[in-house]
C-alpha cells in the first residue's frame, strides 16, 4: 500500500502541510497518491538517527552487510508486479523496460554482497615493524578503507529503479557501511515508497539499527538542500543535471565542513567515424545511430548527442542514410511533461543557432509527452566557435559535426568538456592509422567504445561510468559497478596498534583470509 510518507528511520512519517502528485505520462493525467513532503524536523530525525546508526552499522561484519543487500533483493523481488504496475504509471516507460530495470537493480545489489563477501575492497596493506632499523626504527603501519558516514542519494529521473532508492548509490553506500538517506526523485516517488518499504524490511529482518536507511518525500529543491548542508551528512551521491548536480557540488562547498558530491551530470557522447568506415559500410552505421539516438527516446545518459567525421563521400552518405532511417522510427513517451517541455525548450535553442541544419525530424502528430527526433549537422568551425552546440539536449537529438580535415577533427575533439563515453567507428586496422584521435578521445571520456553504440551500460568490475567533468564532479570514480563503492570510504591507518584491537582485516591471523599487501606483497597468508 502507497501511504504518500516519509520513511524516517523504520517509522512512517508526514508532519508537513505540503503534498505533490505523481504524473503519468503516458496516460496525460495525475497519479492518484498524495505524497507529503517532509518536513524540516523530518530532515533532522533522519540525519540524526543516520549518524546514531553509523556508530554501529559502519562496524558490523562484511558478511552481514551482504545478507542485508541480498535480502534487499529479495524483498524488492516479494513487491511483484504491483512495483512494475507503478513503476510504469510514473514514469510512462513499458513493462519490459521495468523488468529489465528490475533485474539490474537485483543483480547490483547482490554483485555488491559477493564483493563484500570476497572482502578485498577494503584494501588492506601491512608494513611490519622494524624496530632494528637504523638510524631510526620503522613503526608499524596498517591501512584500509574505512566508511565516510551518512550519504545522501539523489533518485535519478530516468532510473526509477537502477539509479534511484536502491539503486547503485545506495548500494555502494550501504556496502561501504554508511547509512543512506534517499532524496526520492518527486516524480516517482510511489515507486520510491514501495522500494523503501522493501529496505525498510530487509533492515529489519537483519537486526541492523534504526536509521540506516531513511526516504524524504520533496517536490522543489529545499529538502535536498538541506540535507546537503546538514553536518551530520558526510557524502552526496547524484545522478541527474549539470545544472543540478553543480549547485549540490557548489552548496557541499561552502559548508564549515566541506563533504564530496559524487554527481553524474551530463553527456553528449562523441561517436568518432573514420573515413574508411564510412566508405565501406555509411548506410549500415547510420541505421545503427539511428536506433540508438532514439532508444528509450533518448533519455540515456549515454545516448549519442554527437557525431563528428571528416567531410568525404562516405560521410555524405552516412548524413543521407541517417536522416531517412531517423524518421521511420516511432516517436514514444517521455518520462514526465517536465522532461518532453525541456527537450522541446533545449531543441529549439540548438536549431536556432547559425549554422546549424536539419538534416529530418519526425513531423507528424504525436500523443502528449512523446517526443520527435531530430538530427542536425553543422560545420566544424561552427561548432569550435559556438560552446551553445556543445549542450546536451536531453531527448532522441543527434548533431553530426563535419570537419574539413583530420587536424580539425583532432582540434574539436580535443575541445570536447569531459563525457562519459567516446566512440570510434573504424574499419579493420584504420583506427592504428589514427592514434592521435584516440588519444585527444581518451582525454576526455571515461570510456572508449570501438565499433558499437555508447547507449548500455554493463555493470561489472571493469565499467567506468564517469568521466572529466562535467561528465561527474571527480572523474577518478566510477557510478557502476563494485568499484563504485570507493566514493564512500576513505583510507585509514593504525600505528603500532595491539594486534588483537586490530579489525579483522589488518589482524596478523587474517581472520578473514582476504588478499593484503604485506610488505609490498600480495598475500593471503599469515604475519
Amino acid at each position: 500500500m502507497i501511504t504518500g510518507k516519509n520513511y524516517i528511520g523504520n517509522q512512517l512519517s508526514a508532519t508537513g502541510n505540503k503534498t505533490f502528485k505523481t504524473f503519468n505520462p503516458l496516460l496525460n493525467i495525475e497519479n492518484q497518491w498524495h505524497i507529503t513532503e517532509a518536513s524540516n524536523s523530518e530532515v533532522n530525525q533522519a540525519a540524526d538517527l543516520a549518524s546514531e546508526a553509523f556508530k554501529t552499522y559502519s562496524k558490523i561484519s562484511g558478511v552481514k552487510k551482504a545478507e542485508f543487500l541480498r535480502e534487499i533483493a529479495t524483498q524488492i523481488e516479494a513487491l511483484g508486479d504491483e512495483l512494475l504496475q507503478v513503476y510504469s504509471s510514473e514514469s510512462g516507460l513499458p513493462n519490459g523496460r521495468a523488468m529489465g530495470e528490475r533485474g539490474r537493480t537485483l543483480g547490483q545489489l547482490r554483485a555488491f554482497a559477493n564483493h563484500l563477501e570476497a572482502g578485498n575492497w577494503v584494501e588492506a596493506s601491512i608494513d611490519t615493524a622494524q624496530p632494528n632499523r637504523q638510524p631510526i626504527p620503522k613503526v608499524d603501519l596498517r591501512k584500509m578503507n574505512v566508511a565516510l558516514g551518512p550519504v545522501v542519494v539523489f533518485g535519478a529521473s530516468n532510473f526509477p529503479l537502477a539509479f534511484s532508492t536502491a539503486g547503485g548509490d545506495t548500494a555502494a553506500a550501504l556496502a561501504a557501511g554508511c547509512p543512506v538517506i534517499v532524496k526520492s526523485h518527486p516524480m516517482h516517488a510511489a515507486t520510491g515508497e514501495m522500494v523503501a518499504s522493501a529496505i525498510i524490511k530487509a533492515a529489519k529482518k537483519i537486526g541492523l539499527p534504526n536509521g540506516v536507511f531513511s526516504n524524504l518525500n520533496s517536490s522543489g529543491i529545499e529538502v535536498g538542500q538541506q540535507l546537503v548542508m546538514h553536518p551530520k551528512v558526510k557524502a552526496v551521491g547524484f545522478t541527474g543535471s549539470i545544472r543540478g548536480g553543480r549547485a549540490l557540488y557548489d552548496l557541499a562547498a561552502k559548508r564549515k565542513e566541506p563533504i564530496p558530491v559524487f554527481a553524474e551530470m551530463g553527456s553528449i557522447n562523441p561517436v568518432i567515424m573514420l573515413p574508411k568506415a564510412l566508405n565501406n559500410r555509411a548506410e549500415a552505421i547510420a541505421k545503427t545511430c539511428s536506433g540508438s539516438i532514439t532508444l528509450g527516446t533518448g533519455q540515456f545518459c549515454t545516448n549519442p548527442g554527437l557525431i563528428i567525421g571528416v567531410k568525404s563521400q562516405g560521410l555524405t552518405l552516412f548524413v543521407n542514410t541517417l536522416a531517412k532511417e531517423i524518421v521511420k522510427i516511432e516517436p514514444s513517451c517521455m518520462l514526465h511533461p517536465n522532461i518532453a517541455g525541456a527537450y522541446e525548450t533545449n531543441k529549439a535553442k540548438a536549431l536556432s543557432q547559425n549554422g546549424l541544419k536539419v538534416l529530418a525530424g519526425y513531423e507528424n502528430d504525436v500523443e502528449p509527452n512523446y517526443a520527435r527526433q531530430v538530427v542536425t549537422t553543422v560545420e566544424g568551425d561552427t561548432f569550435l566557435n559556438n560552446p551553445t552546440l556543445h549542450h546536451e539536449v536531453f531527448g532522441p537529438f543527434s548533431l553530426v559535426v563535419q570537419c574539413e580535415d583530420e587536424q580539425q577533427l583532432e582540434e574539436i575533439i580535443s575541445n570536447l568538456e569531459g563525457q562519459l563515453t567516446g566512440t570510434i567507428i573504424s574499419d579493420d586496422n584504420e583506427i592504428s592509422e589514427y592514434q592521435n584521435i584516440v588519444n585527444a578521445l581518451q582525454n576526455r571520456v571515461g570510456r572508449i567504445i570501438f565499433n558499437g553504440v555508447p547507449t548500455g551500460v554493463e555493470v561489472c568490475p571493469s565499467m567506468q561510468h564517469g568521466g572529466p567533468y562535467p561528465a561527474s564532479t571527480d572523474s577518478r570514480f566510477t557510478a557502476v559497478g563494485v568499484d563504485s563503492i570507493k566514493r564512500f570510504v576513505r583510507p585509514f591507518s593504525f600505528q603500532d596498534w595491539p594486534n588483537n584491537l586490530l579489525p579483522d582485516e589488518l589482524k596478523n591471523q587474517n581472520p578473514l583470509g582476504i588478499t593484503r599487501l604485506v610488505n609490498n606483497v600480495k598475500t593471503t597468508a599469515k604475519i
